[in-house]
């Protein structure tokens, strides 16, 4: 048994945090409600983006057929869309992996996966977290206005069906933070909210009571969980011409700052001074 099983569940006195999405940050919304926790913003995401371009630009240059230097970076888009090794390179930050489901060393969480702490799941350019918090399982999706709770049983039936309509799953283990010091000005980034489960609950009854013709029941989302988000990225086709900018501006520095870790705590705190020591 994985030592992260059971042990990535607690966080923020029971509080959930969400993102909801911003241009297309939903990596960035992503890798924040796996940490639960505004921790990382699109220029921290960027910057390690372009740590990845350097590193991948000297490999080419190494080798022996390495003629082909890309001016585009691979690991982020202007608009905000970064790939698996930033989200990567941003989790380790806090001791934590992410493995694909479908690998060897992942399959007692394809057997059981209730008993993990949380899953990224991408399909081409939208990234979304399922994660357990204090025992219950939600999907953090950036496109949902809230955190939708899961059961146990439905959490396995929608891998499944989110497997079958090619969705990448990822398992992410390690040591997940404990808390986040909602205190601090950075606990606020202008599209994270902290809710207890039950204002969740509220808001996601009241938004499709709402929307009446878009609702879905769970039978719906379980054989089609495609069709909503071709619907939703429609809407946030609009480019933000400040964040292209910005991004743009960040990717220029060829020699960004490394990420360090926010304020807060992690389940082995003191292991990890160690380490960084």
């Amino acid at each position: 048994m994985n030592s992260s099983i059971g042990e990535g569940g607690a966080s923020n006195g029971g509080l959930l945090y969400h993102e909801v999405q911003e241009s297309k940050l939903c990596a960035v919304h992503c890798v924040n409600t796996v940490l639960q926790g505004p921790f990382f913003s699109e220029f921290d995401l960027a910057a390690l983006a372009s740590d990845l371009d350097l590193t991948e630009r000297r490999m080419m240059l190494g080798s022996v057929t390495g003629d082909f230097l890309p001016e585009h970076s691979h690991n982020v888009s202007l608009d905000g869309d970064f790939s698996i090794q930033v989200l990567q390179k941003a989790l380790e930050v806090w001791d934590l992996q992410i493995i694909p489901l479908d690998s060897p060393v992942a399959e007692p969480a394809q057997v059981d996966p209730e008993k993990e702490n949380a899953f990224i799941c991408h399909l081409q350019d939208h990234w979304f977290c399922i994660r357990k918090v204090n025992g219950e399982w939600y999907n953090f999706d950036s496109l949902y206005p809230a955190p939708e709770h899961l059961s146990k049983f439905y959490l396995s039936a929608y891998l499944d069906s989110l497997k079958g309509f090619g969705w990448s799953i990822f398992l992410v283990r390690g040591n997940f933070p404990k808390e986040c010091p909602m205190s601090s000005a950075e606990s606020s980034n202008g599209y994270g909210q902290w809710l207890l489960p039950e204002d969740a609950e509220r808001i996601t009854k009241s938004c499709n009571s709402a929307s009446g013709t878009n609702k879905r029941s769970r039978e719906q989302q379980i054989s089609d969980p495609y069709n909503q988000y071709e619907e939703a990225e429609a809407v946030l086709d609009d480019e933000d011409e400040d964040l292209k900018a910005a991004i743009a501006a960040s990717l220029m520095e060829s020699s960004s700052p490394a990420v360090e870790k926010k304020s807060g705590t992690s389940e082995n705190d003191e292991n990890s001074k160690a380490k960084e020591d």
